[in-house]
């Protein structure tokens, strides 16, 4: 990927730092996390990027969720993971604490064994830099251990760096950027082989209520495994708040080009918290 392209979202997050200040001074300008409809920005699901909001100190976000995946390959298949599990804790100083423990997953080939087994164990932190009237920006840092099952754990310790930014062109519509580079390791029957990666994710939301949101998402990343090339996935859903501290969600995704994830097609349903 040309790095000249990649200037866009650094410059927004210097923008946002500098800033921060003057836009919390301003009792006119409204945290974009905060409202009736705070929960439905602040959850990271269903889109596989993150939300540029942190959850506030003192609260918590727990997220949850299931998926099922037609495969790629000759002999097709499914896979199905559950259950999607996020903690999020709120921390002082506009940041937060991330937990993403590991998921069941069951693999089913034609012809092949069952697979079954746990991914590995993720944490992370994440800062919000700051918001002004249209803008939210946030970085974060992921650390997947080493941990899991052989065929779907991790081999080796994982990093991954996003740069978020949020743009609202109105008040019922959103754009998000997010921009990372990932370090990591397959799982040991896959070989356990380490790679590097950038990886672009745009997402789009339009909210004509109050309680319900639908998002479009088109994310990709350069490499998807050592000695691959690059892959792009895109997907969409809607989501509903039962009330304010109660979502669902539904959503629908396909593969794009190259092997991102190892399948066609997959739909997913969950259900976010905030306490």
């Amino acid at each position: 990927m040309n790095k000249t392209k990649l200037w866009p979202i650094p410059a927004l997050l210097a923008a946002l730092v500098m800033g921060t200040q003057g836009a919390r001074a301003d009792d006119a300008i409204q945290d974009p996390c905060s409202g009736s409809s705070a929960l439905l920005a602040i959850l990271d699901r269903p889109t596989v990027s993150d939300s540029a909001c942190v959850v506030q100190y003192g609260q918590a976000v727990l997220e949850a969720g299931y998926e099922h995946a037609d495969l790629t390959g000759a002999g097709g298949g499914t896979a199905d993971n559950f259950p999607e599990a996020e903690l999020r804790l709120g921390l002082p100083g506009n940041n937060e604490f991330v937990l993403l423990p590991p998921n069941d997953n069951l693999q089913r080939i034609p012809g092949s064994p069952h697979l079954q087994g746990f991914s590995a164990t993720t944490v992370g932190i994440k800062h919000e830099l700051g918001y002004t009237k249209h803008w939210l920006g946030a970085v974060e840092g992921l650390f997947t251990l080493p941990s899991g099952s052989p065929a779907f754990g991790s081999q080796g310790l994982g990093v991954a760096f996003n740069g978020i930014v949020a743009y609202a062109p109105s008040d019922d519509t959103g754009i998000s950027l997010q921009l990372g580079v990932t370090s990591q390791t397959n799982p040991a029957l896959a070989g356990g082989g380490r790679y590097t990666s950038v990886n672009p994710d745009i997402s789009f939301t339009w909210l004509p209520l109050w309680n319900l949101q639908f998002y479009g998402e088109v994310f990709g990343q350069s490499r998807t495994g050592p000695g691959l090339g690059s892959g792009f996935d895109a997907n969409g859903g809607v989501q509903y708040l039962l009330t304010s501290y109660c979502e669902v969600d539904l959503e629908e995704g396909v593969r794009l080009s190259g092997s991102l994830g190892g399948f066609t097609h997959y739909v997913g349903a969950g259900m976010g918290f905030l306490f």
